[in-house]
């Protein structure tokens, strides 16, 4: 990629901040507690390889749009970043097979902020995938049934497209002013089996078994890009977007 696809992909990544600051990298993530070097190398291979993901957390300010923020720079190379800002944008993706690209839902749920979706136009975000493309959102869960209750429950979203969210994470805060976030579980699909959970926070340490997404090789090598991004100081979105697709 050129530096400037790799401005333009963090500009769309800036575009989710709620809050001011600068986006956190992955690394900062690491460094906070808030994700293991295990975890991240997980995601890094499943996000990757096409994997759609969202994050999960009930209260405001838990980091789930920070987490989403860095978790879309492990989107392939070839993907663009695009907001689903309403169902023209949607329906547009869903016609075209090039380029590939990662829908992003700033949030689930009602209201007319930009970029949040509700009802019909996140049916239509949930039915991208066949397209070819990724989806990337966040919402107000702690837990997948919470997640699964939302989206098909209250939204209409099939339990068929469900399974094509493959990656969900659910953060927890604990503490008062100097909390403490972290991912308490993650949860895998294929796109076709039922989401089942591969991480829990009650072992943050243990290694992440192969999965259907993510196998022995593709694990190890993405661990040893994490560590590489650590060793180099790849603190920025930037930084890491250009570690990430310049690999060494």
């Amino acid at each position: 990629m050129s530096e400037g696809e790799i401005r333009g992909h963090c500009m769309e990544i800036d575009r989710c901040n709620q809050r001011g600051g600068r986006m956190l990298s992955i690394i900062d993530l690491i460094d906070a507690g808030t994700v293991s070097v295990e975890l991240a190398a997980y995601a890094l291979a499943a996000i990757r390889q096409g994997a759609s993901f969202l994050v999960g957390a009930v209260p405001g300010g838990a980091g789930k749009t920070t987490v989403m923020g860095a978790l879309l720079n492990f989107v392939p190379d070839d993907v663009q970043l695009r907001p689903a800002d309403g169902l023209p944008a949607i329906e547009a993706a869903a016609r075209s097979r090039e380029p590939r690209c990662c829908c992003i839902c700033h949030e689930i749920g009602r209201g007319p902020y930009y970029a949040y979706l509700w009802g019909d136009e996140l049916r239509a975000f949930f039915d991208l995938p066949p397209a070819g493309h990724m989806i990337a959102t966040n919402l107000h869960a702690d837990t997948y049934e919470q997640a699964r209750d939302q989206i098909c429950g209250d939204n209409g979203v099939s339990e068929a497209a469900l399974r094509r969210m493959n990656l969900m994470l659910f953060l927890s805060v604990r503490g008062g002013f100097r909390a403490r976030r972290r991912i308490a579980a993650v949860w895998e699909s294929d796109g076709e089996a039922d989401h089942r959970r591969i991480f829990s926070a009650d072992r943050p340490d243990a290694p992440i078994a192969p999965t259907p997404l993510v196998t022995p090789d593709a694990l190890a090598a993405a661990r040893a890009t994490v560590e590489r991004l650590r060793a180099d100081g790849a603190r920025t979105i930037e930084d890491a977007r250009a570690a990430i697709v310049r690999p060494a």
